[in-house]
C-alpha cells in the first residue's frame, strides 16, 4: 500500500458509495449491502475488489445488465438446501441474503447450503465471513463466472475458468481465521490493473499464447491470447486445476447453470454453506480446537527473522482496524474513475483527510 496515498474517512466513503448507487436507481436495502461489502474490501486491503468495482457496477446498473428490483426466484428448497435464480441482482446483496437463509437452516439442521445461479458479481469474498463467524458458525463461500474465461486447465493453452475463488471463515477466540484463495495464480482484477498501469506481476503467474511463462500481464490481451496459470503455476498447477474443477462443481454444477449455457454478461454463480459447530461436538469444543491450532501456528519459529507466522485474515483485520481509525488509503485512480459518475449523478465526492 502506498504510504503517501491520500486517506479518506471510511464512513464518508460509505456514504459516497451509497449516494452514487441510490442516484443510479438502486433501492436502499441493496445500496447498503453493496456499499458495506465494497468498503469492507478496501478496509481489509483488497483494493481490486473494493471501490475499484463501483464504476463498473454503476455502468451495469445504467445498462440494466445488473437488475436492481425485486427478489431472487426459488428454484428448489429443502430443509437444509436452497437454490436461487439470482435474476442478475446485485451480488453482495444476494450473498448477504443467502447468509441469513443459510444460518437459519444451520441452526435447525446443523448445516445450510445456498447456491445461486445468475447472480451479478459478488465483490470480495473475504468481506462476508465475519458476519457469519460473529454468530458462532463457519462459512464456506465460492464463486465462478461462466460468462468469461481467463485461466487455462493445467497443461493447456485455452482458457476455461475464471479465477474461481473459494473462501472459508472459521470462528475462534478474537478475530476469525479467513482464507480467500483464487484457484489461479492471480486474479483478473490484479492483471487488468497492472496491464493498465504498465506494471509487472511479482512472479511468472501467466503464460503467453505460445505457452511461455511470463510476469507481464499484457500477454493476456495479445493475440494469441495468454492465460493466467492455475494455482501452483507450471510446477504444481495440477492442484489449482483440481480446485478450479471443484469450484465449478459446487457452483455451476449444483446450481444447474454454468458453462453449458449461453453467456449472459459479467456475473457469478455462487456456493454458500454454513456449518454450525453446535450441531457437531459443540461450539466451545470447536473454538478450543481452533484456538490451539492458531496458538501452534503463531508459535512456529519464523523462517525469516522478524516476520512471525500469521493466520489467514489476520493482516486484513489489523489493517481494517487501522484504516478505520486513520482513514482508508485508496489505490491511485479509484476516486478519479468515480469522478465522471459523481458529476453525472450530481453526487459530491468526499475530500481526503
Amino acid at each position: 500500500m502506498n504510504p503517501t496515498a491520500p486517506r479518506y474517512d471510511a464512513s464518508r466513503l460509505h456514504d459516497y458509495a451509497c449516494a452514487l448507487l441510490a442516484a443510479a436507481g438502486m433501492p436502499d436495502d441493496k445500496v447498503q449491502a453493496v456499499a458495506d461489502i465494497l468498503i469492507d474490501g478496501d478496509l481489509m486491503g483488497h483494493t481490486t475488489h473494493g471501490l475499484q468495482l463501483l464504476p463498473s457496477y454503476l455502468r451495469e446498473v445504467e445498462s440494466k445488465s445488473m437488475n436492481v428490483q425485486g427478489q431472487p426466484h426459488v428454484i428448489h428448497e429443502t430443509a437444509a438446501t436452497l437454490t436461487w435464480d439470482g435474476r442478475r441482482l446485485p451480488g453482495p446483496w444476494l450473498v448477504l441474503e443467502a447468509m441469513k437463509k443459510g444460518v437459519a437452516m444451520a441452526q435447525r439442521c446443523g448445516t445450510g447450503t445456498v447456491v445461486i445461479r445468475q447472480s451479478h458479481h459478488i465483490a470480495c469474498l473475504a468481506a462476508f465471513h465475519k458476519r457469519a463467524t460473529e454468530q458462532g458458525v463457519m462459512m464456506i463461500l465460492a464463486s465462478s463466472d461462466a460468462n468469461s474465461a481467463s485461466v487455462a486447465p493445467y497443461g493447456g493453452l485455452d482458457a476455461v475458468f475464471t479465477p474461481n475463488p473459494i473462501s472459508v471463515g472459521i470462528p475462534k477466540t478474537g478475530e476469525p481465521i479467513v482464507t480467500d484463495i483464487s484457484t489461479s495464480a492471480t486474479t483478473n482484477g490484479l492483471t487488468n490493473r497492472l496491464h493498465q498501469e504498465g506494471g509487472r506481476l511479482p512472479a511468472e503467474w501467466v503464460i503467453d499464447g505460445h505457452g511461455r511463462p511470463s510476469n507481464d500481464p499484457s500477454v493476456l490481451f495479445q493475440e494469441p491470447k495468454g492465460t493466467i496459470l492455475p494455482l501452483g503455476g507450471l510446477d504444481s498447477g495440477h492442484k489449482g486445476y483440481g480446485l478450479a474443477l471443484t469450484v465449478e462443481a459446487l457452483t455451476g454444477g449444483l446450481a444447474g447453470f454454468g458453462r453449458a449455457d449461453p453467456k449472459q454478461g459479467w456475473g457469478a454463480t455462487v456456493f454458500l454453506q454454513i456449518l454450525d459447530p453446535a450441531a457437531f461436538a459443540g461450539r466451545a469444543a470447536f473454538v478450543r480446537q481452533m484456538d490451539e491450532v492458531a496458538r501452534q501456528c503463531h508459535a512456529s519459529r519464523p523462517a525469516r527473522p522478524g516476520r512471525p507466522v500469521r493466520l489467514p485474515g489476520e493482516q486484513g483485520y489489523a489493517l481494517a482496524a487501522r484504516q478505520g481509525a486513520e482513514g482508508v488509503a485508496l489505490h491511485p485512480g479509484i476516486m478519479e474513475a468515480l469522478r465522471p459518475w459523481a458529476e453525472k449523478l450530481q453526487v459530491a465526492a468526499p475530500a481526503p483527510l
